[in-house]
């Protein structure tokens, strides 16, 4: 079984201010809640909100089963001010989509 469960943000808590057009390093920590080990076929895939720059697939950092693992996408903040999200999800090697989703929740201002 797989299971992905959210822990903490590392980097930019929910509704960090950046400035426009900024680059953020954003990680988190997740637990490999089930009984699978994540190897690299395991993928983060983009499912809602605005990518922000970043790959809309993202390798899933390998994490044996019941260990935490850290997360990072690198993105880039919008031009235009304003509140921006973008919501991931861990997908298993045939692309089923499983465990908690991962959030970015920035807001844009000069």
């Amino acid at each position: 079984m797989n299971d992905l469960t959210f822990v903490d943000d590392i980097t930019y808590d929910d509704n960090t201010s950046v400035l426009p057009g900024s680059s953020i390093d954003k990680q988190w920590l997740v637990q490999n809640s089930g009984t699978c080990n994540w190897d690299s076929s395991y993928r983060l895939r983009w499912v809602a909100g605005s990518p922000l720059g970043a790959a809309e697939e993202q390798l899933l950092y390998p994490a044996r089963a019941g260990t935490q693992a850290k997360l990072r996408i690198h993105f880039t903040a919008p031009a235009e001010a304003g509140f921006f999200e973008s919501a991931w999800q861990a997908v298993d090697p045939n692309g089923n989509r499983f465990g908690e989703l991962i959030f970015i929740k920035i807001v844009v201002s000069p």
